[in-house]
Protein backbone atom coordinates (compact mmCIF):
# COMPACT_ATOMS: atom_id res chain seq x y z
CA UNK A 1 0.00 0.00 0.00
CA UNK A 2 1.83 3.10 -1.29
CA UNK A 3 0.91 6.50 0.12
CA UNK A 4 2.10 9.96 -0.90
CA UNK A 5 2.39 12.44 1.96
CA UNK A 6 2.45 16.25 1.65
CA UNK A 7 3.38 18.57 4.55
CA UNK A 8 3.02 22.38 4.42
CA UNK A 9 1.64 23.32 7.84
CA UNK A 10 4.37 25.78 8.85
CA UNK A 11 7.83 26.53 7.46
CA UNK A 12 8.85 23.22 5.88
CA UNK A 13 7.66 22.10 2.46
CA UNK A 14 7.89 18.32 2.17
CA UNK A 15 6.73 15.33 0.14
CA UNK A 16 7.33 11.63 0.75
CA UNK A 17 6.24 8.20 -0.41
CA UNK A 18 5.99 5.30 2.04
CA UNK A 19 5.09 1.64 1.62
CA UNK A 20 2.99 0.88 4.65
CA UNK A 21 3.16 -2.90 4.63
CA UNK A 22 6.86 -3.06 5.52
CA UNK A 23 7.28 0.47 6.91
CA UNK A 24 9.55 1.53 4.06
CA UNK A 25 10.25 5.18 3.30
CA UNK A 26 10.72 5.08 -0.46
CA UNK A 27 11.44 8.78 -0.80
CA UNK A 28 11.48 12.02 1.12
CA UNK A 29 12.02 15.56 -0.11
CA UNK A 30 12.08 18.55 2.24
CA UNK A 31 12.75 22.24 1.76
CA UNK A 32 13.49 24.18 4.96
CA UNK A 33 12.49 27.82 5.04
CA UNK A 34 14.75 28.75 7.95
CA UNK A 35 16.84 31.13 5.83
CA UNK A 36 13.69 32.86 4.57
CA UNK A 37 12.44 33.57 8.09
CA UNK A 38 15.72 34.06 9.99
CA UNK A 39 15.86 37.85 9.36
CA UNK A 40 12.51 38.17 11.17
CA UNK A 41 13.47 35.83 14.07
CA UNK A 42 10.28 33.86 13.51
CA UNK A 43 7.95 32.46 10.88
CA UNK A 44 6.17 35.00 8.67
CA UNK A 45 2.93 33.32 7.44
CA UNK A 46 2.77 35.17 4.11
CA UNK A 47 6.37 34.26 3.24
CA UNK A 48 5.79 30.65 4.27
CA UNK A 49 2.74 30.29 2.02
CA UNK A 50 4.55 31.85 -0.93
CA UNK A 51 7.51 29.47 -0.60
CA UNK A 52 5.15 26.49 -0.35
CA UNK A 53 3.47 27.55 -3.61
CA UNK A 54 6.81 27.93 -5.38
CA UNK A 55 8.22 24.52 -4.41
CA UNK A 56 5.53 21.97 -3.49
CA UNK A 57 4.93 20.71 -7.05
CA UNK A 58 8.65 20.17 -7.65
CA UNK A 59 9.08 18.31 -4.35
CA UNK A 60 6.13 16.03 -5.09
CA UNK A 61 7.56 15.30 -8.55
CA UNK A 62 10.98 14.51 -7.08
CA UNK A 63 9.52 12.27 -4.36
CA UNK A 64 7.53 10.27 -6.92
CA UNK A 65 10.57 9.96 -9.20
CA UNK A 66 12.81 8.77 -6.37
CA UNK A 67 10.22 6.18 -5.37
CA UNK A 68 10.03 5.07 -9.00
CA UNK A 69 6.25 5.11 -9.19
CA UNK A 70 3.39 6.97 -10.88
CA UNK A 71 0.31 8.48 -9.31
CA UNK A 72 -1.75 5.53 -10.51
CA UNK A 73 0.35 3.22 -8.31
CA UNK A 74 -0.66 5.02 -5.12
CA UNK A 75 -3.28 3.72 -2.72
CA UNK A 76 -3.98 7.23 -1.46
CA UNK A 77 -2.76 10.80 -1.05
CA UNK A 78 -2.28 12.16 2.47
CA UNK A 79 -1.97 15.91 3.01
CA UNK A 80 -1.73 17.91 6.21
CA UNK A 81 -5.05 19.71 6.73
CA UNK A 82 -4.33 21.28 10.14
CA UNK A 83 -3.51 22.60 12.59
CA UNK A 84 -1.10 25.23 11.28
CA UNK A 85 -0.82 28.40 9.25
CA UNK A 86 -3.91 28.66 7.08
CA UNK A 87 -2.03 29.81 3.96
CA UNK A 88 0.38 26.91 4.08
CA UNK A 89 -2.36 24.39 4.84
CA UNK A 90 -4.33 25.55 1.81
CA UNK A 91 -1.33 25.04 -0.48
CA UNK A 92 -0.60 21.47 0.58
CA UNK A 93 -4.20 20.34 0.93
CA UNK A 94 -5.19 21.76 -2.46
CA UNK A 95 -2.20 20.02 -4.03
CA UNK A 96 -3.26 16.73 -2.45
CA UNK A 97 -6.85 17.22 -3.61
CA UNK A 98 -5.75 17.92 -7.18
CA UNK A 99 -3.62 14.77 -7.33
CA UNK A 100 -6.36 12.66 -5.73
CA UNK A 101 -8.95 13.95 -8.20
CA UNK A 102 -6.74 13.53 -11.26
CA UNK A 103 -5.53 10.05 -10.29
CA UNK A 104 -8.88 8.85 -8.97
CA UNK A 105 -7.37 8.02 -5.58
CA UNK A 106 -8.70 8.61 -2.06
CA UNK A 107 -7.69 11.70 -0.11
CA UNK A 108 -6.67 11.48 3.54
CA UNK A 109 -6.75 14.85 5.32
CA UNK A 110 -4.21 14.37 8.10
CA UNK A 111 -4.04 16.11 11.44
CA UNK A 112 -0.42 17.28 11.72
CA UNK A 113 -0.39 16.35 15.42
CA UNK A 114 -1.56 12.85 14.58
CA UNK A 115 1.40 12.62 12.21
CA UNK A 116 3.70 13.24 15.16
CA UNK A 117 1.66 10.97 17.44
CA UNK A 118 1.85 7.97 15.11
CA UNK A 119 5.39 8.55 13.78
CA UNK A 120 7.06 6.00 16.14
CA UNK A 121 4.95 3.29 14.54
CA UNK A 122 6.65 4.04 11.22
CA UNK A 123 9.89 2.81 12.81
CA UNK A 124 8.51 -0.17 14.78
CA UNK A 125 5.14 -1.81 15.60
CA UNK A 126 4.57 0.08 18.86
CA UNK A 127 1.36 -1.29 20.40
CA UNK A 128 -1.55 0.85 21.55
CA UNK A 129 -2.03 2.37 24.03
CA UNK A 130 1.05 4.45 24.74
CA UNK A 131 1.77 7.75 26.46
CA UNK A 132 2.83 10.60 24.18
CA UNK A 133 4.73 13.74 25.05
CA UNK A 134 4.32 16.07 22.07
CA UNK A 135 6.69 19.03 22.23
CA UNK A 136 7.25 21.54 19.44
CA UNK A 137 7.24 25.22 18.61
CA UNK A 138 3.46 25.38 18.71
CA UNK A 139 2.44 22.49 20.96
CA UNK A 140 3.23 21.02 24.35
CA UNK A 141 0.89 18.20 25.34
CA UNK A 142 0.72 14.90 27.17
CA UNK A 143 -1.73 12.49 25.54
CA UNK A 144 -2.70 8.84 25.72
CA UNK A 145 -2.67 7.38 22.21
CA UNK A 146 -5.40 4.76 22.49
CA UNK A 147 -5.62 4.07 18.76
CA UNK A 148 -5.71 5.76 15.37
CA UNK A 149 -7.98 8.77 15.78
CA UNK A 150 -8.50 8.14 19.52
CA UNK A 151 -6.56 10.39 21.89
CA UNK A 152 -7.03 11.39 25.52
CA UNK A 153 -5.30 14.58 26.60
CA UNK A 154 -3.83 14.54 30.11
CA UNK A 155 -2.06 17.88 30.04
CA UNK A 156 -1.18 20.87 27.90
CA UNK A 157 0.48 24.25 28.26
CA UNK A 158 -1.59 26.99 29.86
CA UNK A 159 0.43 29.66 28.04
CA UNK A 160 3.42 29.06 25.74
CA UNK A 161 4.69 25.94 24.03
CA UNK A 162 8.18 24.84 25.03
CA UNK A 163 9.55 25.35 21.51
CA UNK A 164 8.23 28.90 21.53
CA UNK A 165 10.01 29.47 24.86
CA UNK A 166 13.29 28.24 23.35
CA UNK A 167 12.89 30.64 20.42
CA UNK A 168 12.15 33.65 22.63
CA UNK A 169 14.99 32.95 25.06
CA UNK A 170 17.38 32.52 22.14
CA UNK A 171 16.25 35.91 20.85
CA UNK A 172 16.94 37.47 24.28
CA UNK A 173 20.43 35.99 24.23
CA UNK A 174 21.14 37.10 20.67
CA UNK A 175 21.42 33.53 19.39
CA UNK A 176 19.13 33.93 16.39
CA UNK A 177 16.50 31.60 14.94
CA UNK A 178 15.58 28.76 15.30
CA UNK A 179 16.22 28.91 19.02
CA UNK A 180 16.15 25.27 20.07
CA UNK A 181 19.29 24.05 18.28
CA UNK A 182 21.10 27.32 19.07
CA UNK A 183 20.46 27.08 22.82
CA UNK A 184 21.36 23.38 22.91
CA UNK A 185 24.70 24.03 21.21
CA UNK A 186 25.69 27.01 23.39
CA UNK A 187 24.51 25.28 26.58
CA UNK A 188 27.11 22.54 26.12
CA UNK A 189 29.81 24.86 27.50
CA UNK A 190 27.59 26.54 30.11
CA UNK A 191 27.11 26.21 33.87
CA UNK A 192 23.49 25.21 34.46
CA UNK A 193 23.71 26.17 38.15
CA UNK A 194 24.79 29.78 37.69
CA UNK A 195 21.29 31.27 37.38
CA UNK A 196 18.53 30.25 39.80
CA UNK A 197 15.52 30.06 37.48
CA UNK A 198 12.00 28.97 38.51
CA UNK A 199 10.45 25.60 37.68
CA UNK A 200 6.81 26.47 36.88
CA UNK A 201 4.12 23.90 37.79
CA UNK A 202 6.68 21.61 39.48
CA UNK A 203 4.96 19.17 41.84
CA UNK A 204 1.39 19.99 40.80
CA UNK A 205 -1.08 17.12 40.76
CA UNK A 206 -2.29 17.89 37.24
CA UNK A 207 -0.23 17.31 34.08
CA UNK A 208 -0.20 20.84 32.66
CA UNK A 209 2.78 23.01 31.69
CA UNK A 210 3.63 26.70 31.92
CA UNK A 211 6.66 28.48 30.45
CA UNK A 212 5.67 32.15 30.48
CA UNK A 213 7.05 32.78 33.97
CA UNK A 214 10.31 31.04 33.13
CA UNK A 215 10.77 33.28 30.09
CA UNK A 216 10.10 36.34 32.25
CA UNK A 217 12.68 35.19 34.79
CA UNK A 218 15.26 34.78 32.02
CA UNK A 219 14.51 38.28 30.70
CA UNK A 220 14.87 39.79 34.18
CA UNK A 221 18.15 37.97 34.78
CA UNK A 222 19.52 39.04 31.40
CA UNK A 223 18.47 42.66 32.00
CA UNK A 224 20.44 42.66 35.28
CA UNK A 225 23.66 41.62 33.53
CA UNK A 226 26.17 44.14 32.16
CA UNK A 227 25.98 44.69 28.41
CA UNK A 228 27.14 43.49 26.03
CA UNK A 229 26.65 39.94 27.31
CA UNK A 230 29.89 37.97 27.36
CA UNK A 231 30.05 34.48 25.92
CA UNK A 232 30.23 32.83 29.34
CA UNK A 233 27.05 34.57 30.51
CA UNK A 234 25.18 33.53 27.37
CA UNK A 235 26.32 29.91 27.71
CA UNK A 236 25.47 29.80 31.42
CA UNK A 237 22.02 31.28 30.86
CA UNK A 238 21.33 28.86 28.00
CA UNK A 239 22.37 25.94 30.19
CA UNK A 240 20.35 27.22 33.16
CA UNK A 241 17.24 27.67 31.02
CA UNK A 242 17.62 24.26 29.38
CA UNK A 243 18.11 22.69 32.81
CA UNK A 244 14.95 24.34 34.13
CA UNK A 245 12.97 23.09 31.14
CA UNK A 246 14.36 19.57 31.64
CA UNK A 247 13.32 19.60 35.31
CA UNK A 248 9.80 20.73 34.42
CA UNK A 249 9.40 18.23 31.59
CA UNK A 250 10.64 15.35 33.75
CA UNK A 251 8.29 16.26 36.59
CA UNK A 252 5.26 16.64 34.32
CA UNK A 253 6.08 13.36 32.54
CA UNK A 254 6.40 11.52 35.85
CA UNK A 255 2.96 12.76 36.86
CA UNK A 256 1.46 11.71 33.53
CA UNK A 257 3.04 8.26 33.81
CA UNK A 258 1.33 7.81 37.19
CA UNK A 259 -2.04 8.70 35.65
CA UNK A 260 -1.36 6.48 32.63
CA UNK A 261 -0.44 3.53 34.87
CA UNK A 262 -3.71 3.93 36.71
CA UNK A 263 -5.67 3.63 33.47
CA UNK A 264 -3.48 1.08 31.65
CA UNK A 265 -1.34 -0.81 34.18
CA UNK A 266 0.06 -3.20 31.55
CA UNK A 267 1.18 -0.54 29.06
CA UNK A 268 4.92 0.10 29.01
CA UNK A 269 5.72 2.66 26.30
CA UNK A 270 6.31 6.41 26.48
CA UNK A 271 6.85 8.24 23.19
CA UNK A 272 8.29 11.73 22.67
CA UNK A 273 7.74 13.49 19.35
CA UNK A 274 7.85 16.98 17.87
CA UNK A 275 10.76 19.25 17.08
CA UNK A 276 11.86 19.76 20.69
CA UNK A 277 12.19 15.98 21.04
CA UNK A 278 15.40 16.32 19.00
CA UNK A 279 17.08 18.01 22.00
CA UNK A 280 19.57 15.46 23.33
CA UNK A 281 19.64 16.84 26.87
CA UNK A 282 15.87 16.57 27.18
CA UNK A 283 15.87 13.10 25.65
CA UNK A 284 18.40 11.87 28.20
CA UNK A 285 16.49 13.34 31.13
CA UNK A 286 13.13 12.01 29.95
CA UNK A 287 14.63 8.58 29.29
CA UNK A 288 15.83 8.52 32.89
CA UNK A 289 12.37 9.50 34.12
CA UNK A 290 10.56 6.89 32.04
CA UNK A 291 12.94 4.07 32.90
CA UNK A 292 12.74 4.98 36.57
CA UNK A 293 8.99 4.37 36.34
CA UNK A 294 9.44 1.04 34.57
CA UNK A 295 8.58 2.42 31.13
CA UNK A 296 10.47 2.29 27.84
CA UNK A 297 11.00 5.68 26.17
CA UNK A 298 10.75 5.66 22.39
CA UNK A 299 11.65 8.56 20.13
CA UNK A 300 11.72 8.74 16.34
CA UNK A 301 15.05 9.56 14.67
CA UNK A 302 15.92 13.25 14.96
CA UNK A 303 14.84 14.06 11.39
CA UNK A 304 11.46 12.42 11.98
CA UNK A 305 10.85 14.54 15.10
CA UNK A 306 10.72 17.78 13.14
CA UNK A 307 8.03 18.50 10.54
CA UNK A 308 8.26 16.08 7.62
CA UNK A 309 6.11 14.36 5.04
CA UNK A 310 6.99 10.77 5.91
CA UNK A 311 4.98 10.96 9.13
CA UNK A 312 2.05 12.46 7.20
CA UNK A 313 2.20 9.61 4.68
CA UNK A 314 2.35 7.09 7.53
CA UNK A 315 -0.63 8.65 9.32
CA UNK A 316 -2.42 8.51 5.97
CA UNK A 317 -1.60 4.81 5.66
CA UNK A 318 -2.82 4.10 9.21
CA UNK A 319 -6.13 5.83 8.46
CA UNK A 320 -6.49 4.42 4.96
CA UNK A 321 -6.24 0.81 6.06
CA UNK A 322 -9.09 1.49 8.49
CA UNK A 323 -11.19 2.94 5.67
CA UNK A 324 -10.88 6.50 6.99
CA UNK A 325 -10.79 8.77 3.94
CA UNK A 326 -12.03 12.29 3.29
CA UNK A 327 -14.09 14.11 0.70
CA UNK A 328 -12.48 16.56 -1.71
CA UNK A 329 -14.35 19.45 -0.06
CA UNK A 330 -12.51 18.95 3.25
CA UNK A 331 -11.59 22.41 4.57
CA UNK A 332 -8.23 23.20 6.20
CA UNK A 333 -8.34 23.73 9.95
CA UNK A 334 -5.93 26.20 11.57
CA UNK A 335 -6.97 24.78 14.96
CA UNK A 336 -7.58 21.04 15.23
CA UNK A 337 -7.13 19.41 18.67
CA UNK A 338 -6.43 15.71 18.88
CA UNK A 339 -8.79 15.45 21.83
CA UNK A 340 -11.71 17.82 21.15
CA UNK A 341 -13.43 16.72 24.37
CA UNK A 342 -10.59 17.90 26.65
CA UNK A 343 -11.61 20.81 28.90
CA UNK A 344 -9.83 24.17 28.54
CA UNK A 345 -6.62 24.31 30.55
CA UNK A 346 -5.86 28.02 30.35
CA UNK A 347 -6.78 30.67 32.87
CA UNK A 348 -8.77 33.79 31.98
CA UNK A 349 -7.27 35.42 28.92
CA UNK A 350 -4.82 32.56 28.38
CA UNK A 351 -5.01 30.17 25.45
CA UNK A 352 -6.11 26.62 26.23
Amino acid sequence: MLVLGIETSCDETAAAVIRGGDRSILSHRLLSQVDDHRPYLGVVPEIAARVHIEHVDRLVEEAMAEAGIRFGDLAGIAATAGPGLIGGLMVGLMTGKAIAAAAGKPLIAVNHLEGHALSPRLMAPVPFPYLLLLVSGGHCQLLIVEGVGTYRRLGTTIDDAVGEAFDKVAKLLGLGYPGGPAIEKVAESGDAKRFALPRPMLGRKDCHFSFSGLKTAVRQAVTALPLPLDLAAVADMAASFQGAVADVMADRLARAIAVFHGLYPEARHVVIAGGVAANRTLRARLTETAEGAGMALLAPPFWLCTDNAAMIAWAGFERLRLGLTDALDFAPRPRWPLDPTAPPAGFAGVKA
